[in-house]
C-alpha cells in the first residue's frame, strides 16, 4: 500500500516539482501547474492523466481509478486510490503526470520511474 508519504518523497524529489498546501489540501506543482495532489484524508491521488484514456482506464480497473469531480472534467486529471497501487505504479503515474508540466528538455532530465537524472 502506498502511503501519503510515499506520495511526497517521490514528487518532491523530481526536477522543478514543489509541494503546496492549497484550502488543506497537499498540491505537488510545477510552476503553478498541479501535477499531482493528495486527498484532505490521504487515502487518494489526483493525478495529471490524459483525458482521452481516462474513461478506458476508469473502466479497466474500477476499484483503483475513479473519474475526477464533474467541475474538474474539463482538467487532464484522474483520482487514483492509494490502497489499490504499489511504490512502481505510483511512481509511474506521478512521473508521466509531472511530463505533462515540464519542458522536453527538463522530462529528459529524469531517465525512468526510479527517478534517476541521466549522467
Amino acid at each position: 500500500m502506498v502511503t501519503a508519504e510515499d506520495v511526497r518523497g517521490f514528487a518532491s524529489t523530481l526536477p522543478r516539482a514543489y509541494e503546496a498546501l492549497v484550502r488543506d489540501q497537499v498540491k505537488f506543482r510545477v510552476g503553478r501547474i498541479v501535477f499531482a495532489a493528495l486527498s484532505r484524508d490521504e487515502t487518494v491521488m489526483g493525478v495529471g492523466f490524459p483525458k482521452e484514456e481516462r474513461a478506458a482506464m476508469v473502466a479497466a480497473e474500477p476499484t483503483k481509478f475513479s473519474m475526477p469531480r464533474p467541475t474538474d472534467l474539463r482538467y487532464n486529471w484522474i483520482h487514483v486510490a492509494l490502497d489499490q497501487i504499489d511504490i512502481a505504479e505510483m511512481r509511474e503515474l506521478i512521473l508521466d503526470g509531472w511530463r505533462m508540466c515540464v519542458p522536453k528538455k527538463v522530462s529528459a532530465l529524469v531517465s525512468d520511474v526510479d527517478w534517476r537524472p541521466i549522467s
